[in-house]
């Protein structure tokens, strides 16, 4: 499994598990993968709502500026499904080798 596809694993499930803006996505990804570029996860967003896993939405108004939130569909849910498949294979692999 690719860095790439690791972190679109990561958005896929914070999106599985509620719907988040932008910024809230990248706050959390950053915690599990210090050195992601900002620039990178937009793109990763942009393209999975291009590819139907992911659709955009914009949130309540507040204080702030208008929020862009991102919800995953069930083409999405079905993908990362399979990339968690694809992550414990390498997982037990890895530790097969004695890679811990």
């Amino acid at each position: 499994m690719l860095k790439k596809e690791l972190i679109e694993l990561c958005l896929l499930h914070l999106l599985y598990i509620k719907d988040v803006y932008g910024y809230e996505l990248i706050r959390r990804i950053y915690g599990v993968v210090p050195d992601i570029q900002e620039s990178t996860v937009y793109a990763l967003l942009r393209n999975l709502s291009k590819n139907g896993f992911a659709e955009q939405y914009v949130g309540e108004k507040s204080d702030g500026p208008t929020r862009k939130y991102y919800h995953i569909t069930q083409a999405g849910r079905e993908k990362r499904d399979h990339l968690i498949s694809e992550w414990r294979e390498l997982r037990d692999n890895m530790a097969a080798l004695g890679v811990e």
